[in-house]
């Protein structure tokens, strides 16, 4: 009997990664241009957020520190950001993030 592989090949891994690059700078985009999304709205929801897009650069390589990724991924300096459009979290988006982060594998 032949072994079963359970690790089926990802489908997202046969997209060109041109491609994938600029569904990235779409996203990237996107959320600058949406900063009423809050970031503790986005880890509540979905468990990443904007600052978690400039780790997620720096793991693939990008040789700058975590306040160069944050200023790619924001559009402008982290402070400048948080300035103009980051509120501050309620006790119930901070449990909202903190359980969402929980199901991060």
């Amino acid at each position: 009997m032949e072994a079963v592989n359970n690790k089926a090949a990802d489908p997202l891994d046969s997209i060109d990664d041109a491609v994938a690059a600029q569904a990235f700078r779409r996203l990237v985009r996107h959320l600058r241009h949406r900063s009423d999304a809050q970031n503790i709205d986005l880890m509540g929801l979905s468990g990443f957020c904007r600052n978690c897009l400039a780790d997620w650069i720096r793991d693939a390589g990008f040789e700058g520190d975590k306040i160069a990724a944050r200023e790619v991924i924001h559009g402008m300096p982290m402070d400048e950001w948080k300035a103009r459009h980051q509120q501050p979290a309620t006790p119930e988006q901070l449990a909202r993030m903190e359980e969402s982060v929980a199901k991060n594998a």
